[in-house]
């Protein structure tokens, strides 16, 4: 155990920065623009750089973990926070929703998935769960004059406080039957204490209220139209950064999960990957809206992270922590040049708005391509090698139906992605409608975005190995 807070240091900084936000935004009322915003983006990054030096393996007061594991998605979230204020610069600016609520809530919102994905105790793994939540459903509705944002902010709210229910109920359950509170020891008690069926319920309502969060079939519903009417760059922070933290949860229940509840639990796995792998990518086949279409795509992309995790004990686990990472890349990358792209109105909406695009900006067109192609796994991205990495182990494990849905799945995806790619570069811009933005420059702070995101998905898709070995060192420190 570690009791120096230095170990801590991420959440500190995320956690005193944003209140500091708060702070600086309430009661100083001449500061320079654009200070708050430089402010949570340095933030961000200390936490990240804070996250790369510490122990092995180890706990801060059995409540968090602070060895490889836990550091590994600090700095992951870490990211994905600084990428998300990059894209929103001047998107916020120029719709009128810049502030200290946005960047304050955006650091807590991080604060929260990194206390998530670090949780080795119930109790911090639900305040974790709940502070990024709220902070989300505040920033779903920040763009207060646009009504589908608040309409999306208020469906999550509702269907997110079902499920958070669902969790800290069956929490209970699992403290019932367990008389534990830390995760290890409590799934431990399942086949030492003779109450594996109550911890069993109890992991099922858990897995329940994690299945909407990942919006895995048929808790999926929810996603295109939250993502629809949220603003884009939101949409990417929420569809990388809670999926993040919340599949981090997932990967150390089946990391340390007895043999004895494994049997059950594969199973629930199995069924829930096969259904989201097939029911998302068939639901995109019809849509002609791009953001309800990445939606569906980026809950099909978690279909087939669990289905890594049913190959858990073949090397599952770090294919699934490999695939997280290029995730969140992917996800970033697509939502944050929605976000680039849209007028000042609305966010672009409809496949026929991408018409030319590749004649009005060939660069932001080549990137979008970048990440779809990477999204349908193709080399030599990212993608591909995560995708590769999922299927290995899956096979290795023995379940060669559940491989073939996924390859069933991953070749519907390919028809709905070339829908974008034709729309851009085969059909011309109708003569009517004025294209999707006004200008044909993009602000420094989202070409930087972009440029890292394109950086990483070709390099990782080059060079994946340093990734690999780092997800395996993180689950060996789990225990997996």
């Amino acid at each position: 155990m570690f009791e120096g807070w230095p170990v801590i240091a991420p959440h500190a900084i995320l956690a005193l920065c944003g209140g500091l936000i708060f702070c600086l935004g309430a009661f100083w009322q001449g500061r320079p623009h654009g200070l708050l915003w430089w402010l949570a983006l340095a933030s961000a990054l200390s936490a990240g750089h804070c996250a790369l030096g510490g122990p092995h393996t180890g706990t801060y007061q059995n409540m968090l973990d602070v060895g490889v594991y836990g550091r590994v998605f600090i700095g992951l979230i870490a990211l994905v926070c600084a990428l998300a204020l990059l894209l929103l610069r001047r998107y916020a600016r120029e719709r009128n929703f810049a502030g200290e609520e946005l960047y304050g809530l955006m650091l807590l919102a991080a604060l929260g998935m990194a206390l998530t994905a670090g949780a080795v105790h119930w109790l911090i793994f639900f305040l974790g769960l709940e502070l990024f939540s709220i902070c989300l459903y505040i920033l779903l509705a920040m763009r207060k004059q646009a009504g589908e944002s608040l309409e999306a902010g208020l469906k999550y709210f509702i269907l997110g406080a079902v499920a958070s229910s669902l969790v800290i109920f069956g929490i209970a359950l699992i403290y019932a039957g367990s008389g534990e509170m830390l995760i290890a020891s409590s799934l431990t008690a399942a086949t030492t204490q003779g109450q594996g069926s109550l911890i069993l319920l109890g992991l099922g309502l858990v897995l329940t209220g994690l299945a909407f969060k990942l919006s895995l079939a048929p808790l999926h519903v929810w996603t295109p139209d939250v993502y629809q009417g949220a603003p884009a760059p939101l949409t990417a922070f929420l569809a990388a950064g809670s999926k993040t933290a919340v599949m981090a949860v997932l990967v150390r229940l089946c990391a340390q999960l007895p043999e004895g509840l494994w049997t059950y639990w594969v199973l629930l796995l199995w069924g829930l990957a096969g259904l989201t792998m097939l029911t998302a990518n068939l639901s995109a086949l019809r849509e002609s809206r791009v953001k309800r279409l990445l939606a569906y795509s980026s809950a099909a992309q978690m279909g087939y992270l669990v289905m890594a995790l049913v190959g858990s004990h073949y090397g599952g686990l770090s294919a699934a922590l490999f695939f997280l990472s290029v995730y969140a890349l992917m996800d970033m990358g697509v939502f944050g040049l929605v976000g680039v792209l849209s007028p000042l109105r609305n966010d672009l909406n409809r496949l026929e708005e991408l018409r030319g695009l590749a004649r009005r900006h060939p660069w932001l067109a080549g990137f979008l391509v970048l990440c779809l192609f990477s999204l349908a796994g193709m080399p030599p991205t990212g993608g591909f090698v995560g995708k590769l990495l999922l299927f290995t182990a899956v096979l290795k494990a023995g379940y060669p139906v559940l491989a073939l849905l996924g390859a069933l799945a991953a070749a519907i995806a390919f028809y709905y992605y070339f829908k974008v790619v034709a729309a851009m570069y085969l059909q011309e811009l109708p003569g009517g409608p004025a294209p999707s933005r006004q200008t044909s420059t993009v602000g420094k702070a989202e070409a930087l975005a972009l440029a890292v995101i394109a950086a990483a998905l070709l390099w990782l898709g080059v060079f994946p190995a340093w990734l690999h070995d780092l997800a395996r060192a993180a689950v060996a420190a789990l225990g997996g």
